[in-house]
């Protein structure tokens, strides 16, 4: 017989000291543990946890090392009706496992109710079928390893996924293609370094599940939203997958390398459900140690779950050990991974007190006080499914958030949708109304036009609707279609006035992206004019289709991009910390922004109320940052004027004439892609009242470069 001591409570899950590892699991209504021990060939031991404090059922096996296989079996009440699920048949991963062996095996034996009826047991052992959690060694060399804490204003984020970034990158060796180790190579690194980003928000690498149906459809879940542990790496990125063990080193070595290059590493978070599903999925973790305590019930029928997310449960945050887990787990992530920040995927389900989100709501508070997590990056996805889900520009001020109306906003304007002005202007400046109410600066707004969910940026400007085929279900996910781009054909063509029009849309989002007040984040591959042949939700396309084609890559825009994200960096005023306020700065009798129109005259309300315009010039005065310089010295920056034209024709803009001065000189222009930054040798140069003709569905940059940044006006 296995040898147990009592052990103690807390820290929750299997901790390793050396000799032995202490147990923990948190179940109300268990009414005996097993902790299941199984060797390498599979075979396993039970023993019971000898105690229980706080509702948490501990032990200590002094027999216990590295890289031991364990699950727990939890005797209790099987009564659906009344929300409880407890099934000794079923083997269950420790909700605190900091590292998971092998995946699901989708056989009836994983759910602890009889597939033909919901109500009843199904005595079946799952153990043959589902992962093992895993005993680790918390130790690791971080060496000099510090935060990097970029400030906000000097981030640009890129969205990537470890897989589909590194599986088919040519100087990566094969081995640790797809995994942690080969985004900590150097060359996928020097590519992040070059392109100019300064983090990495990586999609969900929280241990997650396939389902069931994307499988039988020979498919696989490649995004990774649906979780089943929240302190465990995913195990099919590992280098290693048959050394589970060695994933949370891995892990921690790839963070490592992204710091010494001054990158920061962000997690995209799925804390608002898990992958075991509705009243119908499998038992697998939480639902067989404690359903009514980990998941939300709808309160007339307990056999069901309410879903905010379209994933067939909701997370109950309404339960203290549930929000214990979360914000354990976010510590984790930051304390012993050395992760910079996350993203909150659906946070609106994270608000949900009783029905409605609640701004004030429990977890909003844990946040708040937390002297850990409250230091990082917290970006929001500010809605979920459920009615009044939609919170773009209602979360706490500690909070950045996915702009989603930037990317709505600035997609229609270079559609050419009318009466977009406004709002426009709006946006490229940073979404004042949105934030500026609740004491937040420009960089609450997280700015974005593609990311995983959707379109690329290339298959955007080229599809005019939808091709999801792929997916097998008969094209009918995703968004219904893309409306108009003007672009005249759908898909792959080879006809110069349709590709030249796409390419020049392409840097029209990408530059208007980069130029706007914020936060600028990038989809992972964009940049190169990577495709997914008109697929706006491959979720579940482990393959080639989602991969990044490195061989393809677009370089001309890649250059552009890079030659963009560089201007952005070295100029302080196209990444202010403050709002601009249409007021005279200090040192110049011109406001800090101005608006035009294409004529070169001011703008006023009856421009801006026109509905048919499509076209604006903006003035960025450069001495209105409104920043010091690490010795205390103000920071003037180059003036900056951008012209914007997303008419369907050609149209001669007038340069306005502000001071008789003033130089213009070109900086881009998207029509040609001409980059004259940092130099050139003869840069086009204008002066107030000059004519610029300007291609339909265009954008020009300008700049006045200062003689001398210190006392020039």
């Amino acid at each position: 017989m296995t040898e147990i001591w009592p052990g103690k409570a807390f820290p929750l899950g299997a901790s390793f000291d050396g000799v032995g590892a202490n147990f923990s699991v948190f179940s109300e209504i268990a009414e005996r543990v097993e902790l299941c021990l199984f060797d390498d060939d599979g075979t396993e031991s039970r023993v019971s946890l000898p105690e229980v404090s706080g509702f948490c059922w501990h032990g200590y096996l002094p027999t216990a090392k590295i890289g031991q296989r364990y699950g727990y079996r939890v005797y209790g009440p099987w009564d659906p009706k009344a929300g409880l699920r407890c099934n000794p048949a079923k083997l269950l991963l420790d909700p605190y496992t900091k590292a998971i062996a092998g995946n699901v095996d989708w056989h009836p034996e994983i759910h602890a109710h009889d597939p033909q009826n919901p109500d009843k047991l199904n005595p079946a052992d799952s153990a043959p079928f589902v992962p093992k959690s895993v005993v680790t060694l918390g130790y690791f060399d971080w060496e000099d390893d510090r935060p990097l804490r970029t400030p906000w204003n000097e981030t640009v984020v890129y969205e990537l996924n470890v897989k589909g970034f590194t599986k088919r990158h040519p100087a990566i060796p094969p081995e640790q293609r797809g995994t942690y180790a080969g985004l900590a190579h150097p060359a996928a690194i020097e590519y992040l370094v070059n392109l100019g980003v300064t983090a990495v928000e990586l999609m969900p690498i929280h241990q997650f599940v396939h389902e069931g149906a994307v499988l039988d459809r020979g498919l696989r879940n490649y995004w990774g939203y649906n979780s089943i542990a929240y302190l465990a790496p995913h195990n099919d990125y590992a280098s290693n997958p048959g050394r589970p063990e060695d994933v949370v080193s891995e892990f921690k070595h790839m963070v490592k390398r992204l710091h010494a290059a001054g990158i920061e590493v962000v997690l995209d978070v799925v804390y608002n459900h898990t992958g075991e599903g509705n009243h119908r999925g499998p038992t697998l973790s939480f639902r067989g140690l404690d359903n009514e305590a980990y998941y939300r019930l709808m309160p007339d029928d307990r056999r069901m779950y309410r879903d905010y997310t379209g994933c067939g449960n909701t997370l109950n945050m309404q339960h203290p050990r549930v929000l214990q887990l979360i914000m354990d787990s976010l510590r984790y992530w930051v304390q012993e991974m050395h992760v910079d920040g996350f993203r909150f995927d659906l946070a609106a389900t994270l608000a949900r007190e009783l029905h409605d989100v609640d701004r004030l709501s429990a977890f909003f508070d844990l946040i708040q006080q937390d002297p850990v997590v409250s230091q990082v990056k917290l970006i929001a996805e500010p809605w979920d499914i459920g009615e009044g889900g939609y919170q773009v520009g209602n979360f706490p001020p500690l909070w950045s958030e996915w702009n989603g109306k930037f990317r709505d906003c600035v997609r229609d304007f270079w559609r050419g949708e009318p009466a977009k002005l406004g709002e426009f202007a709006c946006r490229f400046t940073g979404s004042s109304d949105l934030y500026e109410e609740t004491g937040r600066r420009p960089y609450a707004s997280i700015n974005f036009v593609t990311a995983h969910d959707g379109f690329t940026l290339r298959d955007l400007v080229s599809y005019e609707k939808k091709h999801n085929e792929a997916n097998g279900e008969q094209n009918r996910d995703g968004d219904n279609h893309n409306r108009s781009w003007n672009c005249g054909v759908e898909g792959p063509t080879d006809d110069p006035a349709v590709l030249a029009l796409r390419r020049r849309q392409q840097r029209n989002l990408m530059a208007t992206l980069l130029l706007s007040q914020g936060v600028a984040m990038l989809s992972h591959g964009d940049e190169i004019g990577r495709t997914q042949k008109g697929n706006n939700n491959a979720y579940c396309q482990d393959n080639e289709l989602s991969w990044i084609d490195w061989d393809s890559a677009d370089q001309e825009l890649l250059e552009f991009t890079r030659r963009l994200i560089a201007l952005c960096r070295a100029h302080p005023v196209l990444r202010r910390r403050h709002w601009f306020r249409g007021e005279p700065v200090e040192g110049s009798e011109l406001n800090d922004i101005i608006w035009f129109t294409h004529f070169g005259e001011k703008m006023t309300s009856r421009h801006w109320e026109t509905a048919y315009a499509k076209s604006l010039v903006v003035f960025i005065n450069g001495l209105g940052i409104r920043s010091m310089d690490e010795l205390g010295r103000q920071i003037v920056d180059d003036d900056f004027l951008v012209l914007f034209s997303a008419d369907a024709g050609s149209l001669e803009f007038s340069i306005p004439q502000l001071r008789p001065d003033m130089r213009w000189t070109l900086v881009l222009n998207t029509d040609s892609g001409d980059f004259h930054y940092p130099s050139s040798e003869s840069p086009p140069v204008y002066t107030g009242g000059d004519q610029i003709l300007m291609k339909d569905h265009s954008m020009i940059l300008l700049t006045r470069p200062r003689v001398d940044l210190q006392t020039k006006a």
